[in-house]
Formats: C-alpha cells, structure tokens, sequence
C-alpha cells in the first residue's frame, strides 16, 4: 500500500512549486517594497505585500506599451495626475499578480489540510479571480469619482454663477468656491488653484481640471468657463445661470436611477424570500400527499 497516490503526488508537486515561487519573488521583491509604502490603504489593499507581483513582473518583462497597458495608463493619468501614471500602472499590475500568487500560495497547505482535491482546484480559480477583480479595480475607482464629483457638480455651478452675477472674477470665484467644502471635487479644483498660483493660465488650469473629472458635463462646463474668459464676465454670467439650470436636471436624473437601481437591488432578496416561503408550503403538501 502507498502512502500518496499518484493525484496527491501532482496536486502536491504543483501546489508546493507555487508556493517556493511566491517564497522567492518575496525574498528577491523585499528590496523594492519602499515603492509602495505610501499608498492608500483604502484603494490598494495589502500594498506592503506589492513588491511581490512587482518582481513577477519584471521577471516575465511585462509590456507596458500595449493597448490595454495604454488605456488603463490614460484612466490613471486622469484618476491622479498624468506625471503619475506610469508609477500607478505598475502598481496595479504588482497589485493583480500580488494577490493572484498570494492566494494560490495558499494551495498546498489548504490540500495537506483537508486532502480535498475541490479545494486546491478552488484556491486555483481564487487565484485567477482575484487576478481579474484587481483588474477591474481601477475602473472601480474612475466610476467612485466621477459619482462623486457628480455629486457635487451642481452645487459648484451654481455657486459659481451666483458670484460671478455679483459682479466676482472667475478666478475669485473659484477659488473661494474650492475653499467653501470638502469633496472630489472641491479637491480638484483645489489642485486648479495651485496650478494658477504657479504660472498656468487660467484657461489651461480649467482645461486639466475638465481632463482630470473625466465627465462631458464638466468639460462642456470648463469649455464655458474658457468661452466666458475670452467674450467677457457679461456674458459668462448668462451662459452659467443656462448651464446651472442643465446640471440641476442631470442631478435629479442620477437620483432617480440610484433610486431606480436600489429597488432592482431589493428584487432579488424578495424573489428569494418568495421562494423560501413557497418551498415551506409546498414540501409538507406533497409529504402529506405521499403517506
């Protein structure tokens, strides 16, 4: 009689080479782990681990340069700030093969454990998903922005054609707006003031400020705002109050489908709630039908 089979024999060669592998880029990767000390812990979850996929990455010589690469590099670019787009697209990819490897690392051990084939077969597919998620990861942050910003566009525009009615400089305007609240938006056009502060034209600081949100409504707005600097405060003042008007009616618009999209949330817990009750009902009919 054999101790292992030939299945544990594969299952365990296959998990434990996993495992060296990820024991391996941890001790090679350790050199490059102050890369990503100062991250959110909030966006990037066990970032001190990162160097990890980090040295994975660069030993399968990742290209950077591809279409994907070059997508997910433009979102970054306009999610912080495009001189950091390069440093953020390497950190999602050290990010996906962080957690990917992390997971199947934990494989072999699981299977000595429970001697369950499904469950070394799941930690697998764990692996793989959790590859995939942190892809999705980034589109997650841009979607969490530009709600947010969403959010408060309509309370900025309005404010803004308010004191620039009164007689108020854009400029002015906007700067005592980005100082009135917190928000992400608020912090954008913040960053728009440090810009004009240190020598940008107050037409490109509005134009990296449209780039940045990522929305057509704010660039359609910072279009307004470059037209009204040009023509006069006059008629910047008309086309604002016009504009205040549009952006109110784009807010009522996104309340009624978060309205619409949590009763759609609350449909599946009741079809399931209705199926509990009708298996109750219907099993002891059919038990009393059978004696």
């Amino acid at each position: 009689m054999t101790l292992f089979k030939t299945t544990d024999i594969v299952i365990l060669t296959a998990g434990l080479l996993i495992l060296i592998l990820w024991l391996v880029l941890y001790i090679q990767g350790r050199k490059d782990r102050g890369l990503f000390e100062g991250l959110n812990d909030e966006d990037y979850p066990f970032h001190e681990m990162y160097f990890v996929g980090y040295r994975a990455t660069q030993i399968l010589k990742i290209n950077y340069k591809n279409k994907q690469a070059r997508n997910l590099r433009r979102q970054l670019g306009a999610l912080y700030e495009a001189k950091f787009a390069d440093y953020y697209l390497r950190v999602v990819y050290a990010q996906r093969y962080t957690m990917a490897l992390t997971v199947m690392a934990f494989a072999a051990p699981m299977y000595c454990l429970s001697g369950s084939t499904v469950m070394f077969i799941v930690i697998l597919i764990g692996g793989v998903a959790a590859y995939l998620y942190y892809g999705k990861a980034t589109q997650d942050l841009i979607a969490k922005k530009k709600e947010d910003i969403l959010s408060d566009f309509s309370d900025v525009v309005s404010k803004l054609a308010l004191l620039v009615n009164s007689g108020m400089i854009v400029t002015e305007a906007w700067e005592k707006i980005a100082e009135s609240s917190e928000g992400t938006i608020y912090e954008e056009m913040k960053r728009s003031v440090v810009e004009m502060r240190n020598g940008t034209s107050s037409a490109d600081a509005f134009q990296q400020f449209g780039q940045r949100c990522m929305l057509l409504e704010i660039r359609k707005f910072t279009s307004t705002l470059i037209q009204g600097i040009l023509r006069g405060n006059r008629e910047l003042s008309q086309m604002l109050t016009q504009q205040s008007a549009e952006v109110w009616e784009l807010k009522k618009q996104m309340v009624k489908r978060k309205g619409e999209l949590a009763d759609s949330k609350l449909l599946l817990p009741m079809c399931l709630t209705f199926a509990g009750i009708l298996i109750m009902v219907v099993i002891p009919i059919f038990s009393n039908l059978g004696v």
